[in-house]
C-alpha cells in the first residue's frame, strides 16, 4: 500500500475513469450498485485512472504477456491527452521505456515482475 498510496490518496477521476472488457462485458446497472467485473475476471487490458495535479495514474489489473501495457486512451493525437507524456515511471521499479503512436500509448515494464506484488501502477507525466 506505501508503494502505490500516492495513486489513490488526495487524487480526483480522470476524464475517462478507465478502459478495457470489463467495461466493455458489463451488464447494464437495472438499480443502484457496481456492474464492473461480474461478467469475466480482470486482465491486463483492464486500466482505471485517477489524477493528482498533473500527473495521471493507470493502474493495470494485471501483467501482460509480452510485458507491454497498451493503453487505448492515451494515443497519439486523443483528445483525452493531447499534451506530450515526457516520463512514466512504476512507483518502486523506477523509469519505463514507453512509446506513443495512433493506436496506443505502449509502455515497456520490467523483466521483473516482481514488482506486481505491489500491484501494477503507471505514474504518467
Amino acid at each position: 500500500m506505501h508503494i502505490n498510496s500516492e495513486c489513490i490518496y488526495d487524487t480526483h477521476p480522470w476524464k475517462v475513469f478507465g478502459e478495457g472488457p470489463a467495461i466493455t462485458d458489463a451488464p447494464p446497472l437495472s438499480a443502484q450498485g457496481f456492474n464492473e467485473g461480474k461478467g469475466r475476471p480482470f486482465g491486463a487490458e483492464d486500466i482505471r485512472f485517477t489524477q493528482k495535479g498533473k500527473v495521471l495514474y493507470a493502474v493495470v489489473y494485471g501483467w501482460p504477456e509480452d510485458g507491454k501495457v497498451k493503453i487505448k486512451s492515451l494515443s497519439e493525437g486523443n483528445a483525452h491527452r493531447p499534451e506530450t507524456i515526457t516520463q512514466i515511471e512504476m512507483p518502486g521499479a523506477g523509469k519505463l521505456t514507453f512509446q506513443r503512436n495512433r493506436e496506443h500509448l505502449e509502455v515497456q515494464l520490467p523483466e521483473n515482475r516482481r514488482a506486481l506484488a505491489y500491484g501494477l501502477v503507471l505514474k504518467i507525466v
